[in-house]
């Protein structure tokens, strides 16, 4: 078959260990046919086929983005990205330049913002966002987003400043006086603020498992193109399959209507989220939309839960007590009981199970919910997963090569990295628990399978950013072992590990005749990511399914 394209001229890391290395590759379709040197590979060449000389670049197979949030960091393409800001001038700046800038908004949104904005010892309040701007409804997302802050106009307006039941692991921090503070803690708090948007806010549906109650055809192609912005974005920076890590059916609906008409840019798993209250049958709905939805570009196949918060608001599930508060450890957001039956339940249907675990308690417990699933059923190759393990108690690592767990983790999120301050994270953390926190090394060398991810719009996007920090973080504190893997690891995590990650191994995440055509070519010295500072290396050219979705001009 005569190839459409010829990629030549490059450094092709293929992560296939029959051949690691080669200078070029053939594409027929959306198939790679042809993997080599460059005179074998050019000379298969047709009247048709377009060359494109690599220039001396990395070829790589796409990135694989293993835990994001897609619609909604669509939709912070167009919010204010408070990650750079601190102080309260430069916050009123910011802020009131924003406005300026969208006088129609019902409500100005914010996200990123580090808890220690204003200080390490300050907390955020509605009182300092009022500085900012007091006349018009002003809402700030944590950069975990597991909390945020309103100002007073927009905490009256969404009818909280005196506090309100919001449900079970949800809060809205109250002051002595009896009035609100302005901080308000997980979905079941923040999702009544953002409710305030007059274009509702369908982005975070997802993350509690919720459908639209109804959506008008402009409502539809709104959000159509929220997507669509958001997977171009992912395009740019050389991903070419996405693992949306909160899913309702609203969401397959759309980007199966994609699909149809030819837009996708990438692949996408969209799983279900199971509600807080597993109501009604979620493993059943799961299934449901497993099946509807399985198409190479557009699948399910999943479900996901949350098994705890974040340290900073204190609603991480710790073994131990927090350091600040006696004799509080954190309470699980599913009970053990509830958590080990949907395990069980969904491991016999045959899905993925991906859970939220930040604190040690909180992956003991999921590991215990996997545990159970395994003994009522039977061992399978499920690849459960673990999300984020920001920390983990060093009796869990063999329990997670035992039970086949993938450990999916992001190297933008520990304190210190990407711009994120140390405080409070680690002092909430525990300093017992430093030398197992992001211990990538100490995960991989218990030979547990490891994938890599952002969970933008929580952090920065770019997998080559990621990989930078991965490469250059540095322990807290002398003598604490160091938490790296090397450069090849972790472009595997990025590539051929998320591929397995998600039973892709047979069709993507390698350079291989066969496999499917996605590939992204990358310019600069990717030695140059071992180096803090300015990022020297890009993504110039994007292939999902053998077509073209992003070429640096």
């Amino acid at each position: 078959m005569q190839p459409d394209l010829i990629l030549h001229n490059a450094t092709v890391r293929t992560m296939d260990g029959d051949r690691p290395l080669a200078s070029a590759v053939a594409v027929a379709g959306n198939r790679i046919v042809a993997v080599g040197d460059e005179d074998e590979v050019t000379a298969l060449a047709g009247p048709q086929t377009r060359m494109i000389d690599a220039g001396g670049g990395t070829l790589l197979p796409g990135f694989y983005e293993s835990h994001l949030h897609l619609f909604a960091g669509g939709v912070s393409l167009s919010q204010l990205n408070g990650a750079a800001i601190f102080g309260a001038e430069a916050l009123r700046e910011a802020v009131q330049a924003f406005a300026a800038a969208n006088p129609e908004a019902d409500l100005l949104v914010a996200y990123g913002a580090n808890y220690t904005m204003f200080g390490d010892d300050v907390r955020i309040s509605r009182q300092l966002l009022d500085d900012a701007i007091a006349d018009r409804p002003f809402y700030m997302i944590a950069c975990d987003f597991h909390t945020g802050w309103g100002n007073s106009v927009a905490m009256e307006r969404a009818g909280l400043l005196q506090g309100r039941d919001v449900g079970p692991s949800s809060e809205v921090v109250m002051d002595p006086d009896g009035t609100a503070t302005g901080e308000l803690r997980e979905g079941g708090a923040m999702s009544l603020m953002l409710a305030l948007k007059s274009t509702g806010s369908r982005e975070n549906l997802g993350m509690a498992g919720a459908e639209p109650d109804s959506v008008t055809e402009a409502e539809r192609e709104a959000d159509i193109a929220s997507l669509l912005e958001g997977m171009e974005y992912c395009a740019r920076h050389g991903i070419t399959k996405l693992i949306n890590m909160d899913g309702n059916r609203y969401q397959l609906e759309l980007l199966a209507e994609m699909e149809r008409r030819g837009t996708l840019p990438c692949r996408i798993e969209v799983p279900y989220r199971i509600p807080i209250d597993a109501a009604g049958d979620p493993v059943g709905k799961a299934v449901e939309m497993t099946r509807d939805f399985a198409t190479d570009k557009v699948s399910c196949g999943r479900v996901k839960m949350f098994m705890d918060g974040v340290f900073d608001s204190w609603t991480a599930l710790k073994l131990e007590d927090y350091p600040d508060r006696p004799g509080f450890r954190g309470e699980p957001i599913v009970p053990p009981e509830l958590f080990a039956r949907l395990c069980t339940e969904a491991d016999a249907a045959g899905l993925q199970i991906s859970v939220h675990a930040v604190g040690n308690g909180a992956v003991r417990h999921v590991l215990d919910g996997y545990e159970a699933a395994a003994r009522a059923n039977g061992p399978r190759d499920s690849r459960h997963r673990v999300e984020h393990i920001d920390n983990i108690h060093p009796d869990d690592l063999p329990r997670l090569k035992a039970l086949g767990c993938v450990a999916s983790m992001q190297p933008v999120h520990p304190p210190g990295s990407a711009g994120l301050p140390l405080e409070p994270t680690v002092t909430l953390m525990g300093r017992e628990n430093w030398p197992w926190a992001f211990n990538w090394r100490a995960i991989a060398d218990a030979g547990v399978p490891l994938c890599f991810a952002t969970d933008w719009p929580i952090s920065p996007l770019d997998p080559l950013y990621a990989i930078q920090c991965a490469l250059t973080r540095k322990p807290w504190a002398d003598g604490l072992p160091d938490p790296r893997i090397g450069l090849d690891e972790c472009l595997a995590a990025y590539t051929s590990g998320g591929a397995f990650a998600a039973f892709d191994e047979d069709r993507l995440g390698r350079i291989a005749p066969g496999m499917l055509a996605d590939l992204v070519l990358l310019a600069g010295d990717l030695e140059t990511l071992h180096d803090d500072g300015a990022l020297q290396v890009r993504a110039v050219l994007t292939i999902c399914d053998g077509q073209i979705t992003h070429e640096a001009a």
